[in-house]
């Protein structure tokens, strides 16, 4: 088991800095050198640590420092956590000074949610490049417990063992081991999905666009958060730099679902960036009374109007057996309706089963950790799962057969091995529309 007395975040006014500094505050009861730009954003940092795991308690361990003790901070950590802008130029600034001062032994990590650690490794010593690490925690990680750990290829093997092991079994993680690519595992599942989303957004614009596709996508699919809300919550300026990573990073068959559409593009340049700014897919208003109304971006008409609420026989008639917990029932609903909703739904959850088999299969050590990285770091229906609740591998194939949109995928598919779940659907999948 790793010794770690003395952690320093870096980054740590930042939502993720500040929530990651809040788990090894609380979890692993170690003092935390909260370092900002300035004493003041490092201050902000406490409290949002503080808030994001619910307990004042750990305040003891928070320390407020500025980038002026940083030389300090690092020379007495055990582990630096930089959690600075998704840029190389940025990180490698930060690293260059991390390796200046770490003392040998230190551990230190980068919670970058897709660059690659083989490119900021670079800067440090061959000692250190033996401790460096990616340890992607997914926001926010009091409720989301996944951490996806990338080891650069110097990266010392023992040391990987200890750090999955302090994760685990100190901070409470849930850890999957990956190899390096683009956004990882679970964010280039979830963001291969969200973006088909938005693009079929566009695709369907006539008929409502965004609220219209988040309805076909809801609870009842295995997600706590329609896709598209996930989106705004993510935030748009944030979401873009993931995706356009994604597409210039990836040349296979999937590559066109990363292409972010142009309606995004326009929206950030009005700083219209999602919930953090109060408008951006959606936006929430309040009248004199207080009351609230949900608007919606139409990208037909660039304007916001007010969300609909939208009726589809088919939803309504699994929402009723998912309460019922006719699991089986709703999926034999979905793919006996003939509606363009229906058909939209099984295309985007077979096509979900089909993608995290094929990415895990190539970055993960088993295509189980699909399940693992969905659940945990998304909260959305583990993939393998939907295996079964489907009927099984060659049901799947046979469903593709009758889609040519998802035609090109089967070979893949069919010469993957599938695995059962070790997790259970039924607590993903809701009763809600």
């Amino acid at each position: 088991m790793l010794n770690i007395n003395t952690v320093t975040v870096i980054g740590a006014n930042g939502a993720m800095g500040a929530a990651v500094a809040g788990i090894f505050a609380s979890f692993g009861n170690v003092k935390v050198n909260m370092v900002s730009r300035t004493l003041s954003k490092s201050m902000e940092g406490i409290e949002k640590a503080v808030k994001s795991v619910r307990a004042d308690s750990i305040r003891r361990n928070l320390v407020a420092r500025s980038y002026e003790d940083l030389a300090d901070c690092i020379v007495e950590s055990d582990w630096v956590f930089e959690s600075v802008a998704e840029n190389y130029d940025i990180k490698n600034e930060i690293n260059t000074v991390i390796s200046r001062y770490r003392k040998p032994g230190t551990i230190v990590s980068t919670g970058t949610s897709g660059l690659s650690i083989e490119i900021l490794k670079n800067v440090f010593d061959k000692e250190a490049q033996s401790l460096y690490f990616v340890t992607h925690f997914f926001n926010p990680p009091y409720s989301l417990p996944l951490c996806e750990l990338i080891p650069n290829e110097s990266a010392d093997r023992e040391t990987i063992e200890s750090l999955k092991v302090y994760l685990e079994q100190v901070l409470i993680r849930k850890v999957v081991v990956l190899k390096d690519a683009p956004a990882f595992l679970a964010n280039r599942i979830g963001f291969q999905f969200m973006n088909e989303a938005l693009q079929f957004a566009e695709l369907y614009e006539d008929r409502g666009g965004i609220d219209y596709i988040d309805a076909i996508l809801g609870p009842f699919t295995g997600r706590g958060m329609a896709p598209l809300v996930t989106v705004d919550f993510i935030g748009l300026d944030v979401y873009k730099a993931i995706t356009d990573n994604l597409y210039q990073n990836i040349s296979d068959l999937y590559s066109n679902s990363f292409l972010l559409p142009q309606y995004i593009d326009r929206l950030i340049k009005e700083n219209k960036l999602g919930r953090k700014c109060g408008q951006g897919l959606y936006k929430l208003d309040r009248d004199s009374t207080g009351k609230k109304h949900i608007f919606v971006y139409d990208i037909k008409s660039q304007t916001y109007r007010s969300k609909i609420k939208y009726s589809f026989y088919f939803v309504e008639k699994m929402v009723a057996a998912i309460k019922e917990s006719k699991y089986d029932e709703a999926i034999e609903i979905l793919l006996n309706n003939d509606s363009e909703e229906a058909r939209i739904c099984s295309y985007f959850l077979i096509k979900y089963v089909v993608y995290s088999v094929f990415v895990a299969n190539e970055i993960a050590d088993s295509i189980q950790d699909a399940d693992t990285v969905m659940a945990f770091g998304f909260n959305w229906v583990p993939p393998l799962a939907l295996v079964e609740l489907f009927g099984g591998k060659e049901a799947i194939i046979d469903l593709m057969k009758k889609d040519d949109r998802l035609i090109p995928f089967i070979l893949t598919f069919s010469a993957t091995e599938i695995y059962p779940s070790k997790l259970d659907y039924r607590r993903y999948i809701r009763a809600k529309f």
